[in-house]
């Protein structure tokens, strides 16, 4: 590994332990709104794809609502985000219209990535949100890389990178978390566990399966919280990034199972019956309504009325994708680089390597056969 070039900023202030946050009925029934906004949200989406309204591939944070909910409420709105390609929650957590969000999944122009990117790319710099990434682990260094970008300018910021647990059997996962480790990066790594790397359980694939437990290799901060609970996420992530702001990376895993398969495709045959009748049973939507009407803070009429907002949102933002026009496809590579390129190949598939039109007009010999001279 290359030393660095010159002496990063180092942090002095002992990272602090934040007093319990005191929640008001009022942002309890705020987590609950973002929660059935996002179920139905995905729900919607789920629907889409199987009308091919939405194409490529499609990953819902169906079961996982309580676990965004809690990590979205953590996060100042300087802070950055990454995530892989189980995004879209994240995105309405970070306050994205959703009409943008779903115009993005449609494929249209007035997505957040213009309609090229798609379910698994989602982007959005004025709220931080610097992507989702299709390769498993692929945005792990990149959020590393910017929290050392923070780390220079003496940023107060922090980075939140969001993984599921089979990244942490990769590569780069330790890599980036050596490097955050070594130079006391602002950087919370976020590994929500739903158990199964694809079909794969976790215990299966780790030598480890208490996931949380690998920082001690890079003696990094670390802890394991339910995610079903989103108070208790929300507490997790604020005394995680109280960490990583005094220059002490850390690593959150939630356990939140998903309740559907990998991706709107998969038929998750690999859970048996009871398994998914299980993962119903524990709905942290409805397990959060629950409690919440245990406290006297959520009616029945409340529920309706709440699940009603949601529906009337995700409808008008379907209105919006469906109205939203496809790009033009001379766009195509208006955003492979930031800057210009000399040499930028534009060549669309079934194009020619090379402009025929010189070849055309030149004169050309007649034919002689065998060599001969005509």
């Amino acid at each position: 590994m290359a030393a660095r070039t010159s002496a990063p900023r180092k942090r002095t202030t002992a990272p602090s332990t934040p007093e319990p946050i005191e929640t008001a009925s009022g942002d309890l029934l705020d987590f609950y709104r973002q929660m059935v906004l996002i179920r139905r949200f995905e729900e919607r989406a789920a629907r889409a794809y199987t009308q091919a309204e939405i194409g490529g591939y499609c990953h819902l944070n169906l079961g996982e609502e309580a676990t965004v909910t809690g990590l979205m409420a953590a996060m100042e709105p300087t802070d950055y985000l990454f995530t892989n390609y189980r995004e879209h929650g994240y995105a309405i957590g970070r306050g994205i219209d959703p009409g943008r969000i779903m115009a993005e999944l449609y494929g249209r122009r007035d997505g957040v990535s213009k309609g090229w990117g798609g379910s698994m790319h989602l982007f959005d710099l004025e709220a931080r949100l610097l992507g989702g990434y299709g390769i498993v682990g692929g945005q792990v260094p990149l959020a590393t890389g910017a929290a050392l970008a923070i780390d220079y300018r003496a940023g107060t910021e922090a980075v939140v990178c969001v993984m599921g647990d089979g990244t942490t059997n990769i590569g780069a996962f330790h890599e980036s978390l050596n490097i955050a480790a070594l130079w006391d990066l602002p950087i919370v790594y976020v590994v929500v566990n739903n158990g199964l790397g694809m079909g794969t359980t976790v215990e299966k694939a780790s030598g480890e399966p208490e996931l949380y437990k690998r920082a001690a290799s890079y003696r990094m901060a670390s802890a394991r919280v339910d995610g079903n609970d989103p108070v208790a996420v929300r507490e997790a992530a604020a005394a995680a990034l109280s960490s990583a702001r005094a220059g002490k990376p850390f690593l959150l895993e939630t356990v939140s199972e998903r309740l559907k398969g990998h991706s709107v495709v998969d038929p998750a045959k690999y859970r048996t019956r009871e398994e998914a009748e299980a993962l119903k049973a524990a709905d942290p939507v409805a397990a959060f309504a629950a409690r919440l009407a245990g406290q006297g803070i959520l009616t029945d009429a409340m529920i309706a009325e709440i699940d009603a907002e949601a529906m009337d949102a995700v409808a008008a933002a379907v209105a919006f994708a469906e109205a939203s026009p496809h790009p033009s496809v001379d766009t195509l590579f208006d955003y492979t680089y930031a800057t210009p390129v000399p040499n930028d190949s534009r060549r669309l598939p079934g194009e020619p390597l090379f402009d025929p039109a010189p070849f055309a007009s030149a004169p050309t010999a007649p034919f002689a056969p065998n060599g001969a001279s005509a």
